[in-house]
């Protein structure tokens, strides 16, 4: 066991050197299955995206599948150390992917090959996915049309700190267009496009949807971004803006969509309505086998790749989700080895 924490630690310092951002996942890619082969196990891919299944894998028995990514955002411009630079500091290892999800994939990594060889009563495949950052047409989502057998329950790694998400927030992003009449600023004509655009992301972050989750807590709207203009002395016609909306199991996502545009004056396009709420009944047996070792279960308000997973899943892995896509990134080796330990002791009352 030690040996297997010891390599998941010198694995991720290879992997966080190795620039991997969504859809560039080549480098990691290599460094995965270089690893693999050096253990002598089998694998497959699909463009940047690793499977790989227990020895004794049985088309006739039920599949756990354990996943996380290795992938990463872009770098903030807030780094001050190298973002690929894999410092440690005492506990840290400091750099752009350690803690999402580099961490939970090193650590699955480690449970995998923890219960490779053993005969067990469930199927346990590991599949370590690219373009989970930018929900991308190559990742997980495309895996799990090509695999060609069922999964009955996936654990995705996340930076959880170990507790176990038992409910996911949905997504829906929204692009609005306002539309006003341009003109020369210093005769102002009333339809500029900004000050359409900014009355209605007034009334968006004014409306309140009633519904609250007992898990995940209320419907939350963000306006991230807003564009316009392209000189000083001219009205603009057209102001862009996106809203970027996490939404709880009482609202499908097309009703959130219709309730906005009713808002607005703006034009409203809903990017996907694929990425649903999600959820796993809290009597459901995983979620059970973690009561019984004390594991926390909470409402996760971030999306994953368990968004487009086909089956019951939970959300659970090393690190602090407060981490994820900040400056100076880090992960605490500490987390690494008791991730590593929860991992298979929760594995331990279901596959064996």
């Amino acid at each position: 066991m030690e040996q297997l924490k010891n390599e998941a630690i010198d694995l991720l310092i290879k992997l966080i050197k190795t620039p991997s951002l969504s859809g560039e996942e080549d480098g990691t890619a290599e460094i995965i299955t270089n690893y693999l082969k050096g253990k002598g196990i089998p694998f497959g891919t699909i463009k940047n995206n690793i499977i790989i299944k227990n020895k004794y894998f049985e088309t006739e028995k039920k599949t756990i599948l354990l996943n996380s990514h290795h992938d990463t955002v872009k770098p903030n411009a807030s780094w001050v150390s190298d973002p690929f630079g894999a410092m440690i500091t005492g506990e840290k290892i400091v750099g752009l992917g350690s803690n999402d999800a580099g961490g939970s994939l090193v650590s699955l990594l480690a449970t995998f090959l923890h219960f490779y060889k053993n005969e067990m009563d469930h199927n346990l495949v590991l599949i370590m996915s690219a373009e989970e950052e930018n929900f991308g047409p190559n990742g997980i989502k495309r895996v799990i049309n090509e695999i060609d057998f069922p999964i009955e329950l996936a654990i995705v790694g996340e930076p959880t700190e170990m507790k176990m998400a038992i409910a996911e927030k949905g997504l829906l992003v929204l692009d609005g267009l306002a539309k006003g009449a341009s003109g020369h600023a210093a005769r102002p004509n009333g339809q500029n496009a900004i000050d359409i655009a900014l009355r209605d992301v007034q009334k968006i972050n004014n409306y309140q949807f009633t519904e609250t989750s007992d898990i995940i807590g209320p419907v939350v709207k963000s306006v991230t971004q807003i564009k316009a203009g392209y000189q000083h002395n001219i009205i603009p016609d057209e102001c862009h803006f996106v809203v970027d909306v996490r939404v709880n199991e009482h609202y499908k996502l097309e009703d959130i969509f219709e309730i906005l545009q009713d808002q607005c004056t703006s034009t409203l396009t809903a990017r996907s309505f694929n990425n649903a709420p999600s959820g796993i009944a809290e009597d459901h047996w995983i979620v059970k086998a973690g009561k019984m070792l004390g594991i926390e279960t909470f409402g996760s308000v971030t999306l994953s790749d368990q968004v487009n997973l086909p089956c019951n899943s939970i959300k659970i892995g090393p690190g602090d989700s407060n981490r994820s896509h900040q400056a100076e990134e880090y992960i605490l080796i500490s987390e690494i080895e008791e991730g590593i330990d929860v991992y298979i002791n929760l594995l331990k009352q279901v596959v064996i």
